[in-house]
């Protein structure tokens, strides 16, 4: 690969590293990935990764090692994970560096990803967001008025997401803004329609937007000493939780001054115990979708995400605390490890999945509307419970890793 031009081997590390943060690689296993290509490349590559932006500093290695000839500064936004075009990525440059593609020809493969989303992606993503809010209260054993309306709410916000996604002032308030709408309809419903447990329809309602996932890579990266990086996830995380409970509680206080009482939670009908098990085929293929999978991967995706909630609830048969959450957290690691080495395709295709209804998204929104409401105690507590959950997590990621060592970063 080293006998084409500097140019089109730099322009090839640059659209490859902006690739892979825009479709939510860490910083630690973006930067390693560069590195090895960049090596094979010919080149000398310093990346410095964190979630809004890249710098990298390149250099020819058959040239005397003395200042870098290329500095790149990309600025970006924090990147959504889609699995598709990561696998696609990954695809392309293994070709690439296989010879099978020259290096310009492979800068246009990657910018052929740039396809609009088709006529029934733009459908299935927001019947996600009212699927996975459904299954997530079934799996909280709420009744059927609470999974109903969770699912409806959760389809109305997965609606306001897409029309709003194009819309950068009004993105930035969507957080909040649905924090608000959530619990607003959830206690107008339960004051004047129905019995509901308002905390459980809120939570599930909003469960796709809790950033339980970036709070797991956040504390990731700062365990692979990626300070910057995780420093700066862990606060765009925390940022997102104050925007979802700040507005929760505005429409609770909203609520109360309109005089709005719930109706008492007695004599609900409950979901039947059975009813898990479908909830929980539906919530993986919903995060199939909203992990944007490629089709021919749906059934891995969903493999992945059921197979860490079962060894979780079923490590809580026989194991206390946090422990579950560890050895779940291993299982998954190991399992995408192996995948990785042995289908040569990115890990991520199980780990991404496969920790998704581990993460403490929900644990940390509860935490902070208990601070909100003036329950400081029970706040602190939630987020002692929030840590614990999170080192348990990233505690098995080392572990795993240590099991099976990756291959490959991705």
């Amino acid at each position: 690969m080293t006998h084409h031009p500097y140019a089109e081997r730099v322009r090839f590390v640059v659209e490859l590293a902006t690739r892979l943060h825009i479709y939510g690689t860490t910083a630690q296993r973006l930067e390693g990935a560069l590195s090895g290509v960049a090596a094979r490349l010919g080149l000398r590559c310093a990346p410095w990764a964190n979630p809004t932006g890249l710098i990298l500093s390149l250099s020819d290695a058959s040239q005397p090692d003395t200042f870098s000839n290329t500095t790149q500064v990309i600025r970006l936004a924090p990147g959504d994970v889609d699995l598709r075009k990561l696998c696609e990525t990954d695809a392309i440059a293994e070709r690439a560096l296989r010879g099978e593609m020259d290096v310009s020809s492979a800068v246009n493969a990657l910018h052929a990803l740039d396809r609009p989303a088709s006529r029934a992606e733009r459908i299935a993503f927001p019947v996600s967001f009212g699927v996975v809010s459904a299954a997530v209260a079934t799996l909280l054993r709420a009744g059927v008025a609470d999974l109903l309306v969770a699912g409806g709410i959760g389809l109305l916000i997965g609606l306001a997401f897409q029309f709003g996604a194009a819309r950068p002032r009004l993105s930035e308030a969507m957080e909040l803004l649905a924090g608000m709408f959530a619990t607003l309809l959830a206690a107008f419903i339960a004051t004047f329609i129905v019995p509901l447990s308002l905390k459980t329809v809120i939570v599930a309602s909003l469960i796709v937007l809790l950033p339980g996932l970036s709070l797991t890579n956040a504390v990731s990266e700062l365990t692979s000493q990626q300070l910057v990086a995780g420093t700066a996830r862990f606060a765009g995380a925390i940022t997102s939780l104050l925007k979802l409970a700040f507005g929760s509680m505005v429409a609770s206080q909203v609520a109360l001054l309109m005089g709005w009482t719930p109706m008492p939670y007695h004599g609900v009908v409950r979901v039947p115990d059975w009813a898990e098990w479908p909830a929980l085929l539906a919530a993986a293929w919903a995060f199939a979708v909203l992990f944007k999978a490629a089709r021919r991967d749906y059934l891995l995706v969903m493999l992945a995400a059921i197979t860490g909630y079962l060894v979780t609830r079923l490590g809580g048969l026989w194991l206390p605390g946090s422990a579950p959450v560890f050895v779940a957290s291993v299982v998954i690691t190991v399992l995408g490890n192996l995948y990785a080495r042995r289908m040569n395709r990115p890990g991520a295709l199980i780990r991404v999945p496969g920790v998704i209804l581990m993460v403490p998204g929900s644990v940390g929104f509860r935490g902070l509307s208990s601070i909100f409401e003036q329950q400081v105690a029970l706040g602190l507590d939630t987020a002692v419970q929030l840590a614990t959950i999170l080192v348990a997590l990233v505690g098995g990621m080392l572990i795993g890793n240590a099991l099976a060592p990756a291959r490959r970063n991705l």
